[in-house]
């Protein structure tokens, strides 16, 4: 196991940190599918930016998380990605006992 998995697994343990990891998911979520997207689509950071017309800089920003995307810029980058965006709620998780 990688020792980021291995820090994630022990410190997962701890129910304030895992609260703060689970909080944080739909954030990371969101940061991996655009990164996904775009290279599934083999393009880079700039190519898509060009598409977009967003700034090569603010899509860095999105992939390294310190910016949070609109729905309207999501709608951007998944049209720049020839890709439909599609947001859904799911059933939460049951922890069984």
């Amino acid at each position: 196991m990688s020792e980021f998995k291995d820090f994630l697994n022990e410190n997962l343990k701890d129910n304030e940190f895992k609260k703060e990891w689970e909080d944080l998911q739909p954030e990371l979520d969101i940061i991996r599918a655009i990164i996904d997207a775009r290279i599934a689509n083999n393009l880079t950071q700039k190519e898509l930016a060009k598409r977009t017309g967003i700034d090569q800089g603010d899509i860095s920003k999105l992939e390294k998380g310190t910016r949070n995307p609109s729905l309207k810029l999501l709608k951007r980058l998944a049209d720049g990605m020839n890709m439909d965006l599609k947001i859904e709620f799911v059933p939460k998780k049951v922890a069984k006992y």
